[in-house]
C-alpha cells in the first residue's frame, strides 16, 4: 500500500475523530498530528498532494458520516504560500 492510502486512512480518521469528540482531552494532540500529515504530504508532493488528499477526505466524510471537513483545512496553513485557508 502507498504511503499516500497509510496517510489518508490516518487523516480519515483523526478528522472524523475531531468532529466527533470536539472536546475530547486529546483533541489538540489529533490536530497536531493533522499538521504533521499535511507537512509529510507536501513535502512528498507539494501543494498538489495536499488539495489532491483534501479533495478526497472531504467528499468521504461528508459521504460517510456527513460531516463538515472543511474547518480543518486551516490546520495546513503555514506549510506552503499557496495553500491558504
Amino acid at each position: 500500500m502507498p504511503l499516500d492510502a497509510y496517510l489518508e486512512e490516518e487523516l480519515y480518521d483523526l478528522i472524523t475523530y475531531c468532529i466527533q469528540n470536539s472536546n475530547a482531552s486529546d483533541y489538540s494532540s489529533k490536530e497536531d498530528r493533522i499538521k504533521e500529515i499535511g507537512q509529510e504530504l507536501f513535502a512528498d508532493g507539494g501543494v498538489d498532494a495536499l488539495e489532491n488528499m483534501y479533495f478526497s477526505i472531504e467528499h468521504r466524510i461528508k459521504e460517510e458520516i456527513s460531516g463538515d471537513a472543511k474547518q480543518y483545512r486551516s490546520l495546513w496553513n503555514g506549510i506552503s504560500n499557496e495553500w491558504n485557508y
